[in-house]
């Protein structure tokens, strides 16, 4: 899972930070936001559909993973509870796209279709 950890970085320090009201908008506590301040919070990638969440350190629930050990946000997480879910993380899309691709140069099928119809 730690190519799934990053960090997020907002610095103040050198501007006049947020307003209160904007802050409050965007989801930030103004008090973390304002002139001089610097924000730092761990992040997670979710394997299912690659968005990056901000780590609430206050969190008491468990967080979701899948099956191979990967992070999964808790909307993929409520997917994947369903009876008819299968779990395909993103990157295994990416793969299995390259291999068609691969595929179709060894065969020499040409361009899909989607390319050269209007």
């Amino acid at each position: 899972m730690a190519k799934q950890l990053g960090e997020i970085v907002v610095d103040h320090r050198a501007s006049p930070g947020l307003p209160e009201d904007i802050a409050r908008a965007a989801g930030y506590d103004p008090r973390l936001c304002r002139e001089g301040k610097l924000y730092e919070a761990a992040t997670l990638a979710c394997c299912e559909c690659r968005c990056v969440v901000v780590k609430n350190p206050f969190r008491t629930r468990e967080r979701h993973s899948c099956s191979c050990g990967n992070y999964i946000c808790d909307i993929c997480a409520f997917k994947l509870s369903m009876p008819d879910a299968i779990h395909k993380p993103l990157n295994r899309y990416y793969d299995d796209h390259m291999k068609q691709l691969r595929y179709q140069e060894l065969v020499g099928e040409g361009s899909p279709p989607c390319l050269l119809l209007p």
